[in-house]
């Protein structure tokens, strides 16, 4: 069963890449772009067949995908420095020499540079944009299709013992009560309950003293006394868990699943986005806590920063988990939910305007366009497409500090994997 959720997450991964990849393939040839490779995983080519000048293929390994744009970089001013001290091509001029040679003679027309900016701006946007969608229709799909377990006003379990074991002297007190499994508890005390929170607020308020109870049980109402007893249970608030003492009785809900309605999902997309957002901010101090585990050996938190690895483990766990009450609908909900949480990932973390994520190039095109409009208005000459090639030596720095993350968390993920269960 753990091997299905890897499974599930390796499909998932390959669709959110490869439909990220229409996104940005579908409208720059719809502009005229050069679009010379379209490919789904990296490696040898396993298959590929040219349409229409593009070559569509599958590579050997699934850790992705990619699609190739002709013309990314402009040639830059002709007064621009080519060469560095030692007499060799700087990095920005090797970049621009190996994007111009995309384009054949003839095509000069068809390079991604020569875009106007707000068509920059679609082809690059494409890609965050469908992981956001593919995210909003999982969210759909759980929240308004299968729809989300909350606890209800059924009891699911009673405890038959204060410490959670079978055999015991005191049993807990709402066995001691005769409290059954499938009771609806209507009241409690002097409070009409309707849902699991009324309960445990209910429960909370009655304190230690004997109290009347109302519970339907098979269609038949029946009045239990209960006295819940004080117990040490943790809590955990923003400063962190702690042990209080509490009135307990020994019951858990059953719980039903409930659809929401469409409106709703609208705002758990918007929650998506922060969390993940505030997932990145937090991503230099939490690569620091990863890598500090493996040094320490400390447990890491089930809501620490996870890699792919991490990630296709946790699908194994929802796939894996031995609960009856696990059915195979809510891990299929809980799944999809993982997928839409990737999606979301992808489509924060490609809007970093770092190059070369979309979102560098974003940055870059936004540039162009607000030179370009401050120069009409001043009566200038056009300073044409912004020579994003002399960010080569930053891009480079970018994607080593991404590798090496990528293997920190990849080595996290196997040493000292975090787990849901």
């Amino acid at each position: 069963m753990t091997l299905l959720g890897i499974l599930f997450l390796v499909v998932a991964l390959l669709v959110s890449v490869g439909i990220h990849e229409l996104g940005h393939l579908v409208p720059a040839k719809r502009f005229g772009v050069k679009v010379s490779q379209y490919f789904i995983g990296f490696g040898p080519t396993l298959w590929s067949r040219r349409v229409n000048g593009t070559e569509y293929g599958i590579k050997l390994l699934p850790l992705g995908g990619f699609v190739r744009i002709a013309g990314m970089l402009p040639p830059g001013r002709p007064d621009r420095r080519t060469e560095n001290r030692r007499g060799r091509l700087t990095l920005a001029e090797e970049a621009r020499l190996d994007s111009a040679e995309e384009i054949a003679p003839g095509e000069e027309e068809r390079a991604f540079w020569r875009l106007n900016p707000a068509r920059k701006l679609v082809v690059m946007f494409g890609g965050p944009f469908t992981n956001l969608v593919l995210a909003l229709v999982c969210l759909l799909v759980v929240l308004c299709g299968i729809g989300t377990p909350k606890p209800s006003s059924t009891v699911g379990t009673v405890s038959s013992c204060l410490d959670g074991t079978t055999t015991c002297r005191t049993p807990a007190p709402a066995a001691a009560a005769g409290m059954r499994p499938g009771d609806v508890i209507q009241r409690w005390g002097t409070r009409d309950v309707k849902d699991w929170k009324g309960i445990v607020s209910a429960i909370a308020a009655s304190g230690t003293t004997p109290t009347q109870v109302r519970v339907l049980r098979d269609g038949k109402a029946t009045t239990l006394t209960v006295t819940a007893v004080l117990a040490e249970r943790k809590a955990t608030d923003k400063g962190g868990s702690s042990v209080v003492r509490r009135p307990y009785v020994g019951i858990s809900p059953a719980y039903e699943r409930q659809r929401r309605a469409p409106t709703a999902v609208v705002g758990a997309l918007g929650a998506q986005a922060k969390a993940t957002a505030q997932a990145l901010v937090r991503l230099p101090a939490g690569l620091w806590e990863t890598g500090r585990s493996l040094i320490t050996d400390e447990k890491r938190p089930a809501n620490g920063i996870v890699g792919i690895v991490g990630v296709a483990g946790i699908a194994g766990d929802i796939t894996s988990a031995d609960s009856a009450a696990y059915d195979g609908l809510s891990r299929f909900g809980d799944l999809l939910l993982l997928a839409g949480s990737l999606n979301m990932t992808l489509f924060v973390f490609n809007l970093i305007p770092l190059l070369p994520l979309d979102g560098g190039h974003l940055a870059g095109a936004t540039y162009e366009a607000l030179r370009r409009r401050l120069a009409r208005r001043r009566g200038r000459p056009d300073p044409g497409p912004v020579d994003t090639a002399r960010l080569t030596p930053l891009s480079y720095g970018v994607a080593v500090a991404f590798i090496a993350m990528t293997a920190l968390l990849v080595v996290a993920d196997f040493v000292n994997p975090v787990s849901l269960f």
